[in-house]
C-alpha cells in the first residue's frame, strides 16, 4: 500500500515564502519513493512580498495559499481541510516564509507562535505518534510543536540556536548533509539552505530526511 505524506507549504519564493527547492527536492524525492503527496497552505495574507531581484519590500499583497499552488502546481489545499489521519508522515520545506506566515518567528524570536492552523496539524501528528520532517529554519519551531527537550537542527547558526534553546528545545549542530532525528518523537531534521550552498548540497540532506521519513512510516507498520 502507498504511502501518503502530506506537505505544508509557506507560499512561493524564499524571501516571503516557502523556499522553492527545497520544496521541489521534498516533492521530487517522494515521487520517486512511490509516496502519495498532498500539499497543503494556509488560506492567509502573507507577511509581505519581497521583490526577489532587488530585495526589497513591494507595495502589493499576496495570499499564501494562492503563491504555495504556484509550487503545486494548483494541487495545494486549505491546511484547515487536512487531517492527520489520512497521512503517514508530514513534512514542511524552509524559506522566510516558514519564519513569516507559518509563524513570526523572523520579528519575534524566541517568543514566536506558530499560525493556529498549522500548529493544530502539526500536533495532530504528533499526538498521533507520526513521523514528521522540518527542513531548512522551520526546526526552529520545533519546541513549539513539541514542547521542551525536542531535538532539531538548524545547522549551526548560532544566534538560531540559541533561540531554539530560549523556547526549551535541543540544538544539535550539523552538516549540511546530515539528518538529526529525535527517535523518542519521530522528528527528522535538516540544515538545507541553512547551509547549502548549491541545490546538491539541499537536495543531499533533503533525500536523506525524505528517506527517513518513509523509513519511520514503515516501523509502525511493523509495530
Amino acid at each position: 500500500m502507498h504511502k501518503k505524506v502530506a506537505v505544508i507549504l509557506s507560499g512561493c519564493g524564499v524571501y516571503d515564502g516557502a523556499e522553492i527547492h527545497e520544496s521541489v527536492l521534498t516533492l521530487l524525492r517522494l515521487d520517486q519513493r512511490g509516496v502519495q503527496v498532498q500539499c497543503f497552505a494556509p488560506d492567509i495574507a502573507q507577511l509581505h512580498v519581497i521583490n526577489h531581484l532587488t530585495g526589497e519590500v513591494s507595495a502589493e499583497s499576496r495570499n499564501v495559499l494562492v503563491e504555495s499552488a504556484r509550487i503545486a502546481r494548483g494541487a495545494v489545499q486549505d491546511v484547515r481541510e487536512a487531517r492527520a489521519e489520512d497521512f503517514d508522515a508530514i513534512i514542511v520545506p524552509g524559506g522566510f516564509g516558514s519564519a513569516k506566515n507559518l509563524s513570526n518567528l523572523a520579528s519575534e524570536g524566541a517568543a514566536c507562535q506558530v499560525q493556529e492552523d498549522v500548529l493544530a496539524l502539526l500536533k495532530a501528528f504528533v499526538e498521533a505518534g507520526k513521523p514528521v520532517g522540518l527542513i531548512c529554519i522551520t526546526p526552529a519551531l520545533a519546541a513549539k510543536i513539541y514542547g521542551p527537550g525536542v531535538i532539531s537542527t538548524i545547522g549551526n547558526d548560532p544566534d538560531t540556536a540559541a533561540a531554539i534553546i530560549q523556547m526549551g528545545g535541543v540544538h544539535q549542530d550539523s552538516h549540511v548533509e546530515d539528518i538529526v532525528e529525535d527517535a523518542e518523537r519521530k522528528l527528522v531534521s535538516t540544515p538545507a539552505y541553512m547551509l547549502a550552498r548549491s541545490i546538491s548540497e539541499a537536495a543531499a540532506g533533503i533525500n536523506k530526511l525524505v528517506d527517513r521519513v518513509i523509513e519511520l512510516t514503515h516501523e509502525d507498520d511493523a509495530a
